[in-house]
């Protein structure tokens, strides 16, 4: 099962790992029965918890430890330990970091795995096709699965004028907005009382924005441009794996983020950065709870945050439809299970990383609404657990069943595209570039994607 793996020295990571191999404190564990697997996300570190116990008790004198970090440090400190040969038996993974990490020998393929045990690819709904490589084997099972949604006050909505099928069947075209813009600049009240709208209206002094943040760098945009352009039945990347080109500079794509910018200009949305507070940024849930904004924009992963904010109903709406009033589209984004290719123990870090993707362990694990499951019939089961807390996670089981998703695919070099094209993107929202910079980021990420540096 142990596939050839390369022996990663300080001198092949060091521009990530400067001053950061002392920090090495991970350990693989010398016991034969010890699995260590990784998190950087700390609900789903404590949900899987119960099916670490319940691993345990199948399997007597088996221990597991989970062990979860910080993001800002997670990957790197997984790079730290490929180096010191210290990397944990199995950890959670990003889109984003897979090529990096396959194409430095450091995961295990686990075709052999699934041919010997009969495991099933075609139990999960989506993200299956974005762990297979380019070497045509699958390194990776889906560990859950997003997509975005507008998230919006139902007292203000209310208040405003609307209703929930008003907010929940927006459309919008990239040339005057179309109903979206209307209802968004309604919602957006000033300082005085004003309306968006309305005559008088004070677009320096806004005290609930109509939209939330849209321009952002994120340079996936999942949860801010990319549902307008998939409205448009457009994808950035050209190919749904491992694309060669970001297509940036798309006329359509230009006007969409136009558009976007237009909203911040307007004083309809904030403006990227409008409400951080020393270095922090509050949450969708808390900026919906005081009332800075009507509608949030935000992923699925925030949706059970909404419903614990007190004395705050939130409704859940859909993306909006583009200009034929029917096309929808969202990202939808699969986070992997991944071995290391170091393991000691192979066949038991398989036994558990498949234990995790049953349903008996999704299910059990998915409950407190903190992720969705990536297999059907254990989404299911959660967004039932979750309607007994007050929490409709219809419009997500809508988007799967009506096919408005399309997968995040893997590419190549995530880490240099995204260090690349985000400050673009955030040049471009503060006005300090021009269209210009979509050309530059079409240009820059083709190099990167095709493995330039």
């Amino acid at each position: 099962m142990r596939t050839a793996r390369r022996k990663l020295t300080a001198g092949v990571l060091a521009s990530a790992l400067t001053g950061l191999l002392s920090a090495c404190g991970a350990d693989t564990g010398s016991a034969p029965n010890q699995i260590n697997w990784w998190t950087w996300d700390d609900k789903q570190a404590a949900a899987y918890q119960v099916c670490a116990s319940d691993f345990e008790k199948a399997n007597p004198g088996v221990n597991v430890t989970i062990s979860q970090y910080n993001v800002a440090d997670y990957f790197t400190k997984l790079l730290a330990n490929f180096v010191a040969g210290t990397a944990p038996d199995a950890f959670q993974n990003s889109p984003q970091f897979f090529q990096q990490y396959a194409s430095l020998d450091q995961l295990m393929p686990l075709d052999d795995f699934m041919r010997k045990t009969g495991y099933d690819l075609d139990r999960f709904s989506t993200g299956t096709t974005t762990w297979r490589y380019t070497d045509g084997k699958q390194y990776g099972l889906p560990l859950d699965w997003s997509s975005a949604a507008l998230y919006y006050n139902q007292d203000t909505v209310k208040k405003a004028g609307y209703t929930a099928s008003d907010i929940e069947n927006l459309n919008w075209n990239p040339d005057d907005g179309g109903d979206f813009d209307k209802v968004v600049a309604h919602l957006t009240v000033d300082r005085a009382g004003v309306r968006g709208d309305e005559p008088g209206f004070d677009k320096k002094h806004v005290a609930t924005f109509g939209i939330g943040p849209l321009g952002t760098k994120d340079f996936t945009g999942q949860t801010t441009w990319a549902p307008f352009y998939a409205s448009l039945g457009k994808h950035v990347a050209n190919k749904p794996a491992w694309p060669t080109e970001f297509t940036y500079n798309d006329p359509q794509f230009v006007k969409t983020t136009q558009y976007i910018r237009s909203l911040s200009d307007r004083g309809f949305a904030p403006r990227d950065g409008e409400f951080a507070s020393a270095g922090n940024t509050p949450s969708g849930p808390e900026l919906i709870g005081s009332g800075k904004v009507a509608i949030m924009p935000d992923g699925s992963w925030s949706a059970a945050q909404y419903a614990q904010v007190p004395k705050l109903k939130t409704g859940i709406a859909p993306t909006v439809t583009g200009p034929d009033g029917t096309t929808r589209g969202t990202i939808s984004s699969s986070n992997g299970n991944n071995i290391w290719s170091g393991t000691p123990r192979p066949d038991l870090t398989w036994k558990w990383v498949s234990y995790m993707g049953s349903a008996a362990c999704q299910t059990k694990a998915s409950g407190s609404g903190s992720f969705f499951p990536s297999i059907p019939a254990s989404m299911d089961a959660s967004a039932q657990s979750m309607a007994a807390k007050g929490v409709d996670l219809s419009v997500f089981i809508d988007q799967q069943k009506n096919g408005e998703l399309f997968a995040n695919p893997a590419y190549a070099n995530g880490t240099a595209i995204q260090a690349t094209v985000e400050p673009l993107f955030q040049s471009y929202f503060a006005h300090s570039r021009g269209e210009e910079a979509f050309k530059e980021m079409a240009n820059r990420s083709k190099s990167l994607l095709a493995g330039e540096k």
